[in-house]
């Protein structure tokens, strides 16, 4: 079966939480033929936005992004024949802002307290204690530590991104990814064809 739309994120924990966050709502986007395809850097844009695009498949694009990383997203998508990202905003085009990035939108959304009880329930509790009490980490917020506890170890945010958000109370998904979702939901993200 082919796609009728795909998913451009930038690596595979937001693949995942994607995944997961469309679980939660009961969809299965592999039987809406939608594909959701991890980038591995966002300096990748232009080559999968190609692929997939009005220069390749000629598939609707949609996505996720870090609010740091918007100028490559635009050059990307620009270079792949979509001149709107060039000045129109991403949202319209089906592209949404994570503020930091998507590890950052899922501790806020959790709270500080709720990432722990993940993270304890996945084992590693020890590990954060003794990064929270590294010289550097010693003063930083708890979602700063967090945040770094995530990002630190090779395929930890692959790991936590389907358990922090099966920890998300109903409804409690972060903006952008419930953005990106209800946009997959309307007609306008690739219909039938």
């Amino acid at each position: 079966m082919s796609a009728r739309a795909v998913v451009l994120v930038e690596g595979e924990s937001d693949r995942l939480a994607v995944l997961a966050v469309a679980h939660r709502q009961h969809r299965d986007l592999l039987a809406e033929r939608i594909e959701v395809v991890a980038m591995h850097g966002i300096t990748n844009t232009r080559s999968f936005a190609r692929r997939y695009g009005p220069q390749g498949l000629a598939l609707p694009l949609a996505g996720l992004y870090d609010a740091p990383e918007e100028h490559k997203l635009r050059i990307g998508l620009a270079q792949a024949g979509i001149a709107a990202a060039r000045t129109e905003p991403l949202a319209q085009l089906g592209f949404f802002r994570c503020d930091r990035d998507l590890e950052d939108e899922l501790i806020r959304a959790l709270r500080a307290d709720a990432v722990e009880a993940v993270v304890e329930a996945a084992g590693e509790l020890p590990s954060l204690r003794r990064l929270a009490q590294m010289p550097v980490q010693r003063d930083w917020p708890r979602e700063r530590v967090l945040h770094r506890f995530l990002g630190v170890r090779s395929g930890r945010k692959a790991r936590y991104a389907p358990l922090l958000v099966a920890a998300l109370a109903s409804g409690a998904e972060p903006p952008p990814l419930r953005a990106l979702l209800a946009h997959l939901a309307a007609p306008a993200a690739g219909g039938d064809g």
